[in-house]
């Protein structure tokens, strides 16, 4: 079996540098290196990357000695058919390690030919940290060292308005493009830099909010083998994901311009405002997990994709998603209605096994984001009540009981919140235990039983689900 580099592969030498990376985890490598990969292959981008490392300890020797090369195998189901595909992804061109050499990082800002700084450092990794007092030494976070990166280039290029950068996060975090501008300003402001650099960032700079959708699991530990024998290299970067990809972008035309997403046919979208599109996904991609997970659960089943090919659960959540979360939706119905299909197709991917139990963690406080906006919206527009999303709270509260069947339920919760329902079920009554869960107002901002019939439902459809538990003596 061959090592995998650029002799191996008779690939000819790399495109200019045009973005910089900060980030070579799964994600990344399986959706935006993928996207630039064909981008180069059917536009004229003509540009390569360079993949920084944001925290000391990371994979990017393995990317050095692959030189930059790895295979994403696509693997899912796309208009009803089981798709199975592999590329060799080619566009990365070299890697740092800020911790082992800051002069070398920070004369990547140099490069004439830079236009995108691209990232994805946790949610956690966009945040202002009031460490070290200049630009001197490596700072510890993804935004010190953005900022200490932009500072070098507005230095060398003497502040040209040319030669800012278009900043694109891809942190699962709200307003992801303006935190990281923020969190830039306050490093400027704590290293006490000039106000030629501000005005500079304010002036010629872009940062977009975006929102991204790919199913990364990452990694095929398990296959490997098998694998890399088919590919023919000992590949140690194997990327698995799903053909499903979305990436909505807030930017001005300029950035849709210079990256010309659009004619090569990739799902990118650019935006004026993607809140929108954000919704739509925590409604209907999100929203009917959380729904999907009590429910299912309780009929026996233990993976998404078991319980949307169930008889009765399957009809279910379909019906769940087109009769009662899309029409609480402002997006075209057709591209709401073509974005559940999808949706439901990723359910049902044979290629992933989606634990339920594992969607299950913090379900109370998911529901509250997920679901319950859409039980309002519905409510509030057609003056009903969502049947079938007030019987995902009902089997909510009864999996939350922490027993069913005689077999213990493996809730994942904080203390608190598991604490309240072992209370609440220490009741005998069906309706006081409802009347308890929907008047915490810790759990869903508000009273639930004050809404005509509300309580009414959720206890009718408890019972209901409750019918159904078989009885051990």
């Amino acid at each position: 079996m061959k090592a995998l580099n650029r002799n191996t592969a008779q690939l000819p030498v790399q495109y200019p540098v045009k973005v910089l990376q900060f980030g070579e985890g799964n994600f990344l490598r399986g959706f935006v290196d993928w996207i630039i990969d064909i981008l180069n292959e059917k536009t004229d981008f003509n540009g390569s990357v360079h993949v920084i490392q944001p925290i000391e300890q990371g994979i990017i020797h393995l990317l050095n000695e692959q030189d930059g090369l790895y295979h994403l195998l696509l693997n899912g189901i796309q208009g009803g058919k089981a798709v199975q595909q592999k590329r060799l992804i080619s566009c990365i061109s070299g890697a740092s390690n800020p911790y082992k050499d800051y002069l070398d990082f920070l004369k990547l800002a140099e490069n004439p030919a830079l236009e995108f700084i691209i990232s994805n450092t946790t949610e956690a990794g966009i945040e202002f940290v009031g460490s070290g007092k200049s630009a001197d030494t490596v700072p510890d976070s993804f935004p010190g060292k953005l900022t200490a990166l932009l500072y070098q280039r507005c230095k060398y290029f003497k502040g040209a308005p040319g030669k800012g950068l278009t900043i694109i996060p891809c942190e699962l975090i709200e307003k992801n493009g303006e935190n990281l501008k923020k969190a830039v300003l306050q490093y400027a402001a704590h290293w006490q830099l000039p106000d030629s650099f501000v005005q500079w960032i304010e002036e010629h700079n872009t940062f977009c909010n975006t929102l991204v959708d790919r199913i990364v699991p990452g990694y095929p530990r398990d296959t490997i083998k098998e694998i890399q024998q088919d590919l023919g290299y000992e590949d140690k970067l194997v990327v698995k994901a799903e053909p499903f990809h979305l990436w909505v972008i807030e930017a001005p035309a300029s950035v849709k311009e210079a990256f010309p997403t659009e004619k090569a046919g990739l799902q990118v979208k650019f935006v004026e405002d993607l809140t929108p599109y954000r919704t739509r996904k925590v409604r209907i991609l999100n929203g009917a997990h959380t729904a999907l997970v009590p429910v299912g659960y309780l009929q026996g089943l233990r993976t998404v994709r078991e319980a949307v090919e169930d008889e009765t659960t399957g009809p279910y959540i379909r019906e769940t998603i087109f009769n009662e979360i899309i029409p609480t939706l402002d997006l075209p119905e057709e591209e709401l209605k073509q974005f559940a299909h999808d949706v439901i197709e990723r359910f049902q991917n044979p290629f992933i096994r989606h634990e339920l139990i594992s969607i299950s963690l913090n379900s109370v406080s998911k529901y509250k984001v997920r679901v319950l906006p859409s039980v309002l919206e519905y409510h509030s527009r057609t003056g009903k009540l969502p049947q079938n999303l007030l019987h995902a709270l009902a089997a909510l509260i009864l999996f939350y009981k922490g027993s069913w069947n005689g077999e213990d339920i493996p809730l994942n919760d904080s203390a608190d919140v598991l604490a309240f329902f072992h209370e609440a079920w220490q009741q005998r009554d069906t309706e006081a235990v409802v009347q308890a869960v929907l008047t915490n107002e810790s759990f869903w901002g508000r009273d639930l039983t004050t809404i005509n019939d509300l309580p009414e439902t959720v206890s009718k459809h408890l019972k209901e689900i409750q019918a159904t538990e078989k009885q051990f003596s």
